[in-house]
């Protein structure tokens, strides 16, 4: 916080961020920035290819690439509210932040995270619908259902930014109860369901490719959850952990996995793999 702020702690206009503070480190900034420049680039230009993918081709106009779009939204804005300030830190040691643009920035962190679990709640629900109910599956999920399901995702989210916050002390373990903790219960019943789905085909050849159309989006629960939790733990049980050890943990959560999931559902998903080949080569695959 600002000298000039000191005496008004419950309103100050600007905080001081600190970076990445490494002993030792301090005149490396520009070639520590080299990685989370590269994760940046990447990450925004992964996402919007998966966007043009699904934009131009009619046949992924259906509810798992709607969902996939939600993620790569979801993502961008991820990567986009906190990487660019990291950068500004590291290349001009611009520390000050408004108060008000860093309530803003908190915000957006905490709503589209909520966001992305709940779009992989979508997800699971339907690979399940796909897997378990194959004929309906058209049915089951029509555009108006996605839209709702949509809104589903962003509107508690909305409702908790409006809540009373008098009892902000529980707030992060309610947070992490009501949105990860429910999300995770509900992805691993529709998992489990189609599992005893899968094991009830006749062939193991059946087994392995159905459960093949899973594995884009399994990759992408762990690369999302595995970070979340391990940031979390690291913050509410390693007291003697150093502190900047705290600061990257936060930010590999939050920037690794807008790198990752187009990656997964690029290299993986066979139909969009083909579509990029087509884009790139102008050759039909």
């Amino acid at each position: 916080m600002s000298d000039s702020n000191t005496t008004d702690f419950t309103n100050p206009s600007t905080f001081i961020l600190m970076g990445i503070p490494i002993p030792g480190l301090e005149a490396a900034h520009v070639w520590i920035s080299i990685p989370f420049c590269t994760i940046y680039v990447l990450a925004v230009l992964g996402n919007f290819t998966i966007l043009l993918v699904v934009k131009t081709e009619p046949s992924f106009h259906g509810p798992m690439y709607y969902f996939l779009c939600m993620l790569a939204v979801t993502d961008l804005v991820l990567s986009t509210s906190i990487l660019p300030k990291i950068l500004s830190i590291f290349w001009f040691n611009s520390r000050e932040i408004d108060f008000h643009v860093c309530l803003t920035q908190m915000y957006v962190i905490h709503c589209f995270s909520a966001m992305e679990s709940g779009i992989f709640v979508a997800m699971a629900f339907d690979r399940y619908v796909a897997i378990c109910d194959p004929l309906r599956h058209s049915t089951i999920l029509t555009n108006t259902v996605v839209a709702k399901i949509g809104l589903a995702v962003v509107l508690p989210v909305v409702k908790l930014a409006c809540a009373d916050t008098s009892v902000s002390s529980y707030y992060s373990l309610s947070f992490a109860f009501l949105m990860t903790g429910l999300d995770v219960f509900f992805i691993a019943m529709s998992y489990i369901q189609i599992l005893r789905a899968i094991f009830s085909l006749p062939t193991k050849d059946a087994q392995l490719k159905t459960f093949g159309t899973c594995s884009s989006h399994l990759c992408a629960i762990l690369t999302f959850y595995i970070p979340d939790l391990f940031s979390s733990l690291t913050h509410r049980f390693g007291r003697n952990v150093p502190w900047h050890f705290f600061i990257l943990s936060a930010n590999v959560y939050l920037v690794v996995p807008p790198l990752l999931h187009p990656l997964i559902y690029g290299v993986r998903t066979k139909e969009i793999r083909d579509k990029l080949l087509q884009l790139f080569t102008h050759k039909e695959v």
